[in-house]
């Protein structure tokens, strides 16, 4: 292989809807090299992709989404290493708790800390080394939405330091309302860098939108519920998906579908210079009304400069995007 003239890293990218979208980037682009990240590859999946492709740009490296010294460990190693300027990058990992509160390490609710916090410090991180017109894409959910009427319940963004750190009346709450109101979250951060992206370094031609995947019945999303849950989405639902479809809503599919078009927002020449949109698989929509709130756009980014930032010195060049 040829000295790669460009990378693409994708967080969650070694199962279902990351790793079809890591297949066909790296099938689009054998002069890249792309990234597969998550905390361990027990399926071999940048292995699998070289061996699908029969090629060698595809590597696996991990990372943990909530644990932010790793975060940053990965990102000193990334520099160290002199790779090629980043052309795409994939915010894509999430995870479910349904059950009770769970907190990590650093005591933020973990699916706010995966979803949002981990993929915030990385993109800072990683700023410095996004290549001209670079994309930045933020894996959402239409369960964002009380009018999609998923079943889940409904997002409630009233601040982000209740997202990391919830009141009693909120943490005793189903996990799945963490999931809903990180979502949401993913979404107004994306529209808040879009336009601190716009107005502070246009120059760069850097762009963010935010992607809804669809349901993907069979994905390893449903990971830490129950048996019985866990055997239904991974063997029944699947083979339902048409049923699903008209008794539910269209926007269910299979991983491999999804993650195509997932890289299509990543690399497609027809979403060059598209920034600030919403996804629903190859649709452009309106997400949420709640999404547009621009004061909560400004709680969230503030929240997470703070949060984020080891010191004043790096808040101001996180914010400056350097």
């Amino acid at each position: 292989m040829a000295a790669p003239t460009g990378s693409a890293i994708i967080t969650g990218g070694t199962l279902n809807l990351g790793y079809y979208a890591a297949l066909e980037i790296a099938r689009q682009h054998p002069d890249w090299l792309v990234v597969v990240c998550s905390r361990s590859d027990k399926e071999h999946a940048a292995e699998s992709i070289n061996k699908t492709l029969k090629q060698t740009n595809t590597i696996f490296l991990p990372l943990d989404l909530s644990d932010t010294k790793n975060v940053r460990a990965f990102a000193t190693e990334w520099s160290s290493k002199s790779r090629p300027p980043i052309q795409a990058l994939l915010l894509n990992a999430a995870l479910q708790f349904p059950n009770e509160l769970v907190l990590t390490s650093e005591g933020i609710e973990s699916t706010f800390a995966i979803t949002h916090v981990g993929h915030a410090l990385l993109f800072h991180l990683l700023a410095p080394h996004l290549a001209p017109n670079a994309r930045i894409v933020v894996t959402s959910s239409g369960t964002h939405d009380p009018d999609m009427k998923s079943g889940f319940p409904d997002a409630n963004y009233v601040s982000a330091e209740q997202l990391a750190h919830p009141p009693p009346d909120v943490a005793t709450k189903p996990g799945t309302q963490h999931y809903t109101n990180s979502k949401l979250a993913n979404i107004m951060w994306t529209y808040a860098l879009h336009r601190r992206l716009h107005e502070r370094v246009k120059e760069r031609g850097l762009t963010v939108n935010a992607f809804d995947p669809g349901l993907m019945p069979g994905s390893g999303l449903a990971r830490e519920y129950g048996a019985v849950f866990r055997f239904a989405w991974h063997k029944v639902m699947p083979k339902m998906t048409p049923v699903l479809k008209v008794l539910f809503t269209p926007n269910i599919h299979k991983p491999s579908e999804s993650g195509a078009l997932l890289a299509r927002c990543a690399v497609s020449d027809e979403l060059a210079g598209v920034s600030g949109k919403y996804f629903e698989g190859a649709k452009e929509i309106k997400s949420s009304l709640p999404s547009y709130d621009e004061k909560k756009w400004d709680d969230l980014w503030e929240w997470t400069i703070k949060y984020c930032a080891q010191d004043e010195t790096e808040a101001a060049r996180f914010d400056a995007f350097n």
